[in-house]
């Protein structure tokens, strides 16, 4: 699992793009993050006020260039970079990365073999393609939103997590790498990737999608999946905590009905009435609200029970599973690590953030980009 001789030029912002090639540069390929000079990307202004720090989260150990792609002269220094990349990505509204003449077709005619990855909201094509958005919109128009409710019928939650932002540059990132090795495995020619954020939201829908497609429309509480039966839960606790049950296997429901020496309700599990289903939610929720949620995992250790504690993020980020699996990396400092252990381990990488334009001038040297142009930029 190692990217160390790919080339990664990265014209994304805020967090899809650069979450994706994070993943990259966490597989030991070389992320040059080219900005706009003076500002970059906006989200290094979120962090230093009190937004989200989105930034340091997903841009560790790239390389930062500043260039004014409006200007023509920046434009040729970026295509001199392009001839040497492997893979450039952009976040952009549809068409925009053309106006810039950093588009596909400019940078095929100076690398016929790169693989370029296009992040939008929509997708490059649809009637959708021009519209504006954020994750909350693009979860909404997936599906997603309407299936997140706490109650039957109950208002939409908003997920806790961006699931748009993150599960698209996630898969923006496996669409770059089965690229990559398509190139190498096939005929040697580069590929376009178009992914829209939406559509992969919608992707992540298939365990429910069939109903839809059968005609029903579920919503959120009304599918096995969501709270239908009492066996798939969430529950509150003496404390005032909560632990999730997900004994949807009969034999997984056998041994939690055992640990809670409740035999009666073993051919409950999914009970068509709906009375008696309410019947058994309540009995188990009465079973929960007896004790606290540690004292619940405790009592309820059988591993096949499928009983877990609900923690907060910080409860999950400072567990010793989080620890030993390296999802959390870092003592003093600690972050988020790549979700995945090779048998090879992750290549070693710079674990520090870039300033604003740190790298231009090493960066446009190494690329072949002549002094005078250089010096050009720097001073313009």
């Amino acid at each position: 699992m190692r990217l160390t001789d790919v080339t990664v030029l990265d014209l994304t912002r805020l967090l899809p793009g650069p979450y994706a090639t994070q993943h990259l540069a966490d597989l030991g390929a070389d992320v040059i993050k080219v900005q706009r000079p003076a500002t970059g990307d906006e989200a290094r202004a979120m962090a230093a006020g009190d937004g989200p720090d989105v930034f340091s989260a997903v841009n560790r150990g790239k390389r930062s260039v500043t260039l004014n792609l409006r200007v023509a002269r920046a434009r040729e220094a970026f295509l001199e970079l392009a001839a040497d990349a492997d893979v450039v990505v952009e976040s952009f509204r549809p068409g925009v990365a053309d106006r810039l003449g950093v588009g596909y077709e400019a940078v095929r005619e100076v690398a016929p073999d790169v693989v370029y990855c296009s992040l939008s909201g929509f997708g490059a094509t649809g009637p959708n393609r021009d519209r504006a958005g954020h994750d909350l919109n693009y979860v909404g128009m997936a599906g997603l939103l309407d299936m997140t409710r706490a109650e039957r019928g109950g208002r939409p939650a908003i997920p806790g997590f961006p699931v748009a932002d993150m599960a698209g540059g996630l898969f923006g990132a496996f669409a770059i790498v089965a690229a990559l090795l398509d190139r190498e495995l096939g005929d040697g020619g580069g590929e376009y990737v178009d992914v829209g954020l939406t559509d992969v939201v919608l992707n992540l829908s298939q365990a429910v999608a069939p109903r839809a497609f059968a005609g029903e429309d579920p919503h959120g509480r009304e599918t096995t999946l969501t709270g239908t039966y009492p066996c798939y839960d969430v529950y509150e606790t003496a404390d005032g905590r909560y632990v999730t049950l997900a004994a949807l296997e009969p034999e997984f429901w056998a041994a939690f009905c055992e640990a809670v020496d409740r035999p009666d309700l073993l051919d409950r599990q999914y009970a068509e009435d709906p009375t008696e289903r309410e019947a058994v939610r309540e009995t188990l929720a009465e079973t929960f609200r007896e004790r606290t949620r540690d004292e619940g995992e405790e009592l309820l250790g059988d591993e096949d029970a499928m009983v877990a504690p609900v923690y907060s993020l910080a409860e999950a980020a400072e567990s010793d599973q989080a620890r030993e699996r390296g999802v959390v990396v870092g003592e003093d400092d600690p972050r988020v690590g790549f979700p995945a252990v090779p048998s090879g381990g992750l290549p070693e990488s710079d674990e520090g953030l870039p300033e604003l334009g740190e790298h231009t001038e090493a960066v446009l040297r190494e690329h072949g980009v002549d002094e005078q142009t250089v010096a050009a930029l720097r001073d313009g």
